[in-house]
């Protein structure tokens, strides 16, 4: 059953939960589309388009640095360097529950931050980026759902590419 089908995620504000549901979806697909794939598969790039691999780390690395916007901070040493790492498979490669453990815990963090977000910040300003891109907290989060849930959807669809 579809996150959004489950009713209200507890402790997430009402103007919230499609956020939290978007998250939540994502981190169903994203574990399904790595369950049983070794690091191999996980890091193959079909028709050198981006890997499974790639596309798990970036859900996590932008869910992260979209949150530490939408809290009005800047990204941090740890956040560029880890940017700057989503599409390297590194030696030894993570595998699927080495994937998973960090998917889930971003998701977590996320559905955190939505239960800790006042509706009375959702319109503060923020900004994005070395180029200070306006937007408000309400723009950051729900672009933090969608944006995860497309990477998600990618996994699945390069998973059907590896048969």
């Amino acid at each position: 059953m579809e996150a959004w089908l489950r009713g209200p995620v507890p402790g997430v504000p009402p103007l919230l939960q499609p956020v939290a549901h978007m998250l939540l979806h994502a981190q169903d697909d994203a574990r399904a589309a790595l369950d049983g794939l070794t690091p191999d598969q996980i890091w193959r790039r079909p028709g050198a388009g981006a890997s499974i691999g790639y596309h798990a780390r970036h859900l996590v690395g932008a869910l992260d640095r979209l949150l530490t916007y939408a809290a009005g901070d800047a990204l941090d040493a740890r956040q560029l360097a880890y940017l700057k790492s989503e599409s390297e498979p590194g030696d030894p490669p993570p595998d699927a529950p080495a994937l998973v453990a960090e998917l889930d815990a971003a998701i977590a963090r996320g559905i955190g931050v939505l239960g800790e977000t006042s509706d009375d910040t959702l319109l503060d300003s923020r900004a994005v980026g070395r180029k200070q891109i306006p937007t408000t907290v309400v723009g950051l989060l729900v672009h933090a759902g969608e944006h995860s849930a497309r990477h998600a959807g990618q996994m699945i669809t390069t998973r059907r590419t590896l048969s």
